[in-house]
């Protein structure tokens, strides 16, 4: 897919040559559509895909099926999609669990791995997976420490990068300096309860690590239709949504989730952070940038 525009170009992963698109298909809760639906969102355009080992929430199954059938199809080749999945604690998992749950932690980890690295073995390639995150911190810092250490084995052959998810930033910054493989990325929600997480993006900026944001659209229903969100959508010619996740996107070192199950919303989503991206490089130059700065101060950024 062109990417014409800044806002709309793939960011590169701290410590890898591997990218990240800017929109991210996220599968959770989609049960037996997540086949059909990941197929529908490549053919749309999307590129990066975000799962779980953790069948409570994910058909990690499904999600790898679909990844398969348009790999087959000639939508797409592996080597352009960013696949991301995750390594899901016992205190996440329901009745089904992709791991021994009497393993020791490091062996939970393999068993979790090697399940999603054979899910997405395609045929004639040796499988690997672009992004592994945490799902969570364990219970200790101890212990996230050596689910860590465990998935840093795999770096950068089986796995490209690590990330954590539903972190703190103080569990975040000690991670960070215990670590010899850095995280890339971190996937937390992204809405007022938490301040939009303005000090971990902060952080996140300094260290070159990726905010993946999540609960983006669900989580803020007066945010994503605020005038700067009006005002972008209306002179960049877009719909609502694709104004507010560009907006976001504005922020930098931030990918969106995007959970969408409406194909025609795929295709607008896609072609309306392409869409703003030129404009506001172009024609609405200073019209995105006072959008911006309204936005920030919405969300209390400075």
């Amino acid at each position: 897919m062109a990417q014409a525009s800044r806002l709309a170009k793939d960011l590169t992963l701290k410590g890898s040559s591997t990218t990240i698109p800017k929109l991210v298909y996220g599968t959770a809760w989609k049960k037996d559509q997540s086949a059909d639906l990941v197929y529908k969102a490549l053919k749309h355009g999307f590129r990066g895909i975000d799962t779980a080992a953790q069948p409570k929430h994910y058909n990690e199954k499904g999600v790898a099926q679909g990844v398969q059938k348009a790999i087959g199809d000639g939508i797409v080749a592996r080597e352009a999609l960013f696949i991301q999945t995750k390594f899901s604690p016992p205190s996440a998992q329901g009745p089904t669990v992709p791991y021994d749950l009497d393993a020791p932690l490091a062996e939970k980890v393999h068993q979790s791995v090697k399940s999603s690295l054979e899910l997405f073995t395609i045929a004639g390639q040796e499988p690997y997976l672009d992004s592994v995150v945490m799902h969570s911190p364990m219970q200790t810092i101890e212990e996230t420490i050596t689910a860590w250490k465990t998935l840093e084995t795999y770096v950068p052959g089986k796995i490209r990068t690590l990330g954590i998810s539903n972190t703190t930033l103080t569990t975040l910054q000690a991670l960070s300096a215990q670590a010899t493989v850095k995280p890339s990325v971190v996937q937390n929600r992204f809405y007022e309860d938490t301040s939009f997480e303005a000090e971990l993006r902060t952080f996140c900026r300094e260290e070159g690590i990726v905010f993946q944001s999540f609960w983006t659209l669900s989580g803020n229903p007066r945010l994503s239709k605020a005038r700067p969100v009006k005002l972008v959508a209306e002179k960049a010619g877009v719909h609502l949504v694709a104004a507010y996740y560009a907006l976001v996107l504005g922020l930098e070192w931030i990918t969106v989730l995007d959970g969408t199950t409406n194909e025609a919303h795929m295709k607008d989503d896609l072609e309306g952070i392409q869409a703003v991206g030129t404009w506001a490089e172009g024609a609405g130059a200073s019209d995105w940038a006072s959008a911006l700065l309204s936005f920030k101060e919405l969300i209390g950024e400075d």
